[in-house]
């Protein structure tokens, strides 16, 4: 298998194993589906953290106005009776105001949330660091796992205007957001490697050859961006070292030449010309003996 470590600029994203005699019309999308996989999860761990601190979401409308506001313009019966959570609930004030406040209880809220850490870490760029590949089917069963633990939460399902519900359905509205910007269409997407676009209508034989041992970094980016940038001969990590050792030894010769005193020639063993007086008697003469 054909190992590919994909990255987005110099940063990882994950491990995918394949074939050289895969077509690139199909690879592309799937890495992009893999990458979109990755942001969705990302994303549904951040509106879940908010769900179980602050509780379901409050409808568009409602965003904004004070409780009395919506209590006046009954905004509110269209969603309190419908998504109380299993086994009740305490109030913890959204000062954001987006989220109701009627939040779960604690041992609810540690379900949701260690949920969403195992899914994050199991879809987590570290997983390049261990070697293990990354497919949509593990994506697609974290994000199930996810959606079984909100329905453990709220039996009653969510409201359908809660963010959270439209991650899990895949009913996101990106636009005008700032996740737009990562999210990359599968229509839009490209591989780079070695400089090279690799282009749908090939095969990645074409590009790499036909040995199934190869492993190449392969960079995932939006059309029309050129060529990605090349990575920097060492990373950041060496390069802190590099520079740490050469500064030590810069302050190595500092020191040496400020060292360079020529004091020593006082010293007997320092003479050369001790040996000869030494031969002739006069070894010991010195000024304080011809006083």
């Amino acid at each position: 298998m054909v190992k590919l470590n994909v990255k987005k600029g110099d940063s990882p994203l994950f491990l995918f194993e394949t074939t050289t005699d895969t077509p690139l019309a199909d690879l592309v999308p799937e890495l992009v589906r893999i990458h979109n996989g990755r942001l969705r999860i990302e994303r549904l761990a951040a509106e879940i953290e908010g769900l179980s601190d602050f509780g379901i979401a409050k409808p568009v409308e409602a965003v904004g106005l004070t409780d009395e506001q919506i209590i006046e313009l009954k905004i509110k019966d269209l969603w309190t009776p419908k998504c109380f959570p299993s086994g009740g609930s305490v109030f913890n004030k959204d000062v954001i105001g987006r989220r109701t406040g009627d939040a779960p209880k604690p041992e609810l809220a540690a379900v949701l949330k260690k949920t969403c850490a195992e899914a994050m870490a199991a879809t987590s760029k570290d997983q390049v660091k261990h070697r293990k590949p990354m497919t949509m089917a593990i994506i697609e069963e974290q994000i199930q796992t996810i959606k079984g633990a909100v329905m453990i939460v709220y039996p009653m399902g969510l409201p359908p205007y809660d963010e959270v519900e439209h991650i899990l359905n895949d009913t996101e509205d990106l636009s005008g957001r700032q996740a737009a910007l990562q999210h990359i269409e599968e229509d839009m997407g490209e591989l780079w490697w070695a400089g090279k676009n690799l282009t749908r209508s090939k095969k990645l034989a074409d590009f790499i050859g036909k040995n199934e041992k190869t492993t190449i970094i392969a960079k995932i980016q939006k059309k029309g961006g050129g060529a990605p940038v090349r990575e920097a001969a060492v990373d950041a990590e060496t390069q802190k070292e590099m520079m740490a050792f050469a500064y030590k030894k810069q302050q190595e010769m500092k020191a040496l030449e400020e060292a360079d005193d020529d004091g020593y020639m006082n010293q007997p063993w320092a003479d050369s010309k001790a040996l000869k007086r030494s031969m002739h008697g006069t070894g010991a003469i010195g000024l304080g003996s011809l006083r």
